[in-house]
């Protein structure tokens, strides 16, 4: 006799709202008036989020006093660490959408008018000129989100990697939507793409290995079975090395982060916004799970694994990053950098652990959400006054504190949250995550970290530099340089290729590497709806607040970071 299963839909409802809005956005897609739609499309969405963000708060009491839930036949968590993941997601996801829907004051936003049309093409210029915009990032967003949040809350191994799927697929396809660089877009989504399908067939195949050792797929009957030993551990370790292999390439930890800087670079700016803060946060959210749920008892056989993956990639990412000429690619190695000082929370392998890698990722986020957002607003213009691609060259950033203080102090605040300088909440982040490492008795990565973080310092440094000392002309909004100095500025004709200096009122220089661009462009700030400034401000604020005030976040955080076995 067949049994209906119970749903428990009031649990669900997070993931339910968004997955559902996600299916309805592509009905809107159809059947919307396309004067309309780009308007019905945004408003829908963030409402669609708004309602599972209340939907999580609806569910923090009960989860708190209960410990948790598991829901579908223990496919899903409920707990707090899901709760607090969601919620991240959820918020970080509301304000980088106000990214991705800005517009140029030419009424441009970050996508192609026809994503499927050859770059360069009849069929491209004619999309253009008659104004065609890609609503369908939307509902690809909300796929994308609904799987995050997904991600974190699995309990076990065919949902993990469903889940994987629901939420990679949307992004590879946002990656090669840009409206400019097209052809560099277009291969970012392709190396997405082929490498992201490469790592799910390793955890696929981990998967495979691990359900022949225990006979199940769920979680709490792996981590059963691994206390118990038998003549396959063999299998067991391996399989949990490509289980782990798969979550490291979504996280970007090294040797899986070859992707991260092509793609950050080529995918449309507000889209590297959101994969770079969302993304990060539901992979490690299930890495999290996994570490701290299923395999404990391999403490001894994946420690040299997990010590080997975090120091290489806080060195990698910090060495790296200090010899990038793209703000972009910057931020790309900076993100590796990044992944591997929370590892170092991961490895703590206890409750402060858990507690201080969540309260790193909510921070984290909020740095990268609005430092994206400030490249998506600093662009080329060409001499007719024509809006262009972003200005992601560093030397195309100096001078620009000059013109537009504002801008360029929120990016200056971001970059200092990222190298963790105190009154910042990258400071409590990562003071965090080095005291749980520490306590747990890996002091020796909390040093690495240490050591990492005053490194990494140099390049966010040397960005400030540039933006606010260097000593450029000015340059008028309509486009034009004004006279010509005895230094070299940011927006002369060089040869591709040159080394320059920009000097200082110090003394010192910032030597750059000038890539080959127009030499009638200059650098600006382009006018837009205010969207991106809206997000740009709410990161700015929280990244003040919490780096002064962090203390009811973290008490918040600390009584929802047990997970549920």
């Amino acid at each position: 006799m067949f049994t209906a299963p119970h749903v428990d839909w009031a649990h669900l409802a997070p993931v339910a709202i968004v997955l559902l809005a996600a299916v309805i956005g592509v009905l809107l897609e159809a059947f919307v008036p396309a004067r309309v739609r780009r308007t019905v499309q945004l408003a829908f969405t963030l409402a669609a989020l708004a309602g599972s963000l209340v939907a999580v708060a609806a569910l923090w009491h009960g989860v708190r006093t209960s410990g948790g839930v598991k829901v579908l036949g223990g496919s899903l968590v409920v707990d707090g660490p899901t709760l607090v993941l969601q919620a991240t997601i959820l918020v970080l996801a509301i304000i980088a959408i106000l990214v991705v829907a800005d517009r140029t004051e030419t009424g441009e936003d970050a996508f192609a008018p026809s994503a499927a049309s050859v770059p360069g093409s009849d069929h491209e210029a004619l999309a253009r000129r008659l104004g065609l915009q890609q609503t369908e990032v939307y509902p690809l967003l909300l796929f994308a989100t609904g799987g995050m949040l997904v991600f974190p809350a699995t309990a076990d191994l065919l949902t993990l990697f469903v889940a994987l799927e629901v939420l990679s697929l949307p992004l590879y396809l946002l990656t090669g939507m840009a409206r400019r660089r097209r052809l560099l877009s277009q291969e970012a989504s392709m190396k997405y793409f082929l490498l992201g399908a490469f790592a799910s067939a390793l955890m696929l195949f981990g998967i495979a290995l691990v359900y022949g050792y225990s006979s199940s797929l769920h979680y709490a009957d792996i981590a059963t079975k691994i206390g118990s030993p038998t003549d396959l551990d063999t299998l067991l370790l391996v399989g949990s090395v490509l289980i782990l292999a798969g979550l490291l390439f979504k996280v970007g930890a090294v040797p899986f982060h070859a992707w991260t800087p092509d793609v950050y670079q080529g995918a449309p700016t507000p889209i590297t916004g959101f994969m770079a803060a969302c993304t990060k946060v539901a992979a490690f959210g299930a890495l999290l799970r996994f570490v701290y749920t299923v395999i404990p008892g391999l403490k001894w056989d994946l420690d040299v694994v997990l010590w080997t993956v975090t120091i290489a990639t806080m060195v990698v990412g910090t060495v790296i990053a200090m010899v990038q000429t793209d703000m972009k690619r910057v931020l790309a190695y900076s993100s590796v950098a990044h992944a591997g000082f929370i590892l170092t929370g991961v490895v703590a392998l206890d409750a402060q652990g858990v507690s201080s890698v969540l309260f790193y990722l909510f921070v984290y986020g909020l740095a990268t959400i609005g430092a994206f957002g400030v490249v998506w607003l600093v662009r080329e213009r060409d001499a007719d006054g024509l809006v262009l691609g972003e200005a992601t060259h560093l030397s195309q950033w100096a001078g620009i504190g000059r013109r537009h203080p504002w801008l360029a102090a929120s990016f200056a605040l971001f970059l200092l949250s990222f190298a963790g300088i105190p009154l910042t909440a990258g400071f409590i982040g990562k003071f965090g995550v080095f005291s749980a490492a520490a306590d747990g008795g890996a002091w020796p990565l909390a040093l690495v970290g240490v050591l990492a973080s005053a490194g990494a310092a140099f390049f966010y440094v040397r960005i400030v530099v540039l933006m606010f000392f260097a000593d450029v002309p000015e340059v008028e909004e309509s486009g034009e340089p004004a006279a010509s100095t005895a230094s070299v500025s940011a927006d002369d004709a060089v040869e591709p290729g040159t080394d320059v200096e920009l000097a200082t009122p110090q003394g010192a220089a910032v030597a750059t590497l000038v890539e080959e661009r127009p030499a009638t462009t200059v650098t600006t700030v382009v006018r837009s709806e205010g969207l991106a400034a809206v997000a740009i401000g709410l990161c700015a604020v929280a990244t003040v607040v919490l780096g002064v005030f962090p203390t009811p976040v973290l008490d918040l955080v600390q009584h929802m970071s047990t997970f549920l076995p």
